[in-house]
């Protein structure tokens, strides 16, 4: 585990690991990593925006839980994103398989349910 967050912050140790892959790999690892980052700062932003803009719900508290839960969502996001590029990186380098991860899914499901949590929100404050 110490020795992938290394990775994270000295690139130039990952260089010196396998043999360099085609750098349009490199790049479009980048590039999800970017998008990955991209989609962190969306789950941070839409965090703030909550807790600034959205009125109180007829749930005690539930408009502080759903900004916690976004912002600590986008966060997640953002350090999943540089574990996963980096162990990509590496697995490249080593000509090894690319590492699987369930974190779509579960990221998925979490804003699935959360979205239905809204639905309620709204909906009882309707009727």
């Amino acid at each position: 585990m110490l020795g992938d967050l290394t990775l994270w912050f000295d690139p130039e140790r990952s260089s010196k690991v396998g043999a360099t892959p085609d750098y349009r790999f490199s790049l479009a690892n980048e590039r999800t990593f970017l998008a990955w980052i991209r989609t962190g700062l969306a789950l941070i932003a839409g965090g703030l925006a909550c807790a600034q803009f959205l009125p109180p719900l007829p749930i005690e508290h539930l408009r502080e839980i759903i900004s916690i839960v976004l912002l600590l969502l986008g966060g997640l996001v953002a350090l999943r994103a540089v574990d996963h590029w980096a162990r990509t990186e590496r697995a490249m380098r080593l000509g090894t398989a690319l590492p699987r991860s369930r974190f779509p899914a579960i990221l998925a499901l979490v804003v699935a349910l959360g979205s239905v949590a809204l639905v309620v929100a709204v909906l009882v404050q309707i009727f």
